[in-house]
């Protein structure tokens, strides 16, 4: 028996206990809607009332948009690395005055 026909069979073994386990639950098939009606709620209700679209709201067209996000992720990259330098020399400094 190949290495492929092998994983043939062990794949064809593996769905075929799944797909028996599944037509078999009485209980199962239950929590499964219950678990389908919580991710509805999560991934949909709770997007439409939490998180709205801010950047729809504040511009106008996706240029604006882009603009935005962009001036925004620059920004705050070039203060970051600012931080980071002007730290590192403090560091250095109040290292070598001891």
């Amino acid at each position: 028996m190949s290495v492929i026909e092998s994983i043939k069979n062990v794949s064809y073994k593996v769905t075929d206990f799944y797909i028996q386990g599944l037509r078999s639950m009485t209980l199962g098939k239950t929590l499964w809607k219950i678990i389908a009606v919580k991710l509805f709620i999560i991934l949909f209700v709770f997007k439409l009332f939490f998180f709205p679209d801010i950047l729809k709201k504040t511009y106008k067209t996706d240029t604006q948009r882009s603009q935005h996000v962009l001036e925004a992720l620059t920004s705050h990259h070039s203060m970051t690395l600012s931080n980071i330098q002007g730290n590192s020399t403090i560091l250095k400094n109040s290292y070598f005055r001891r």
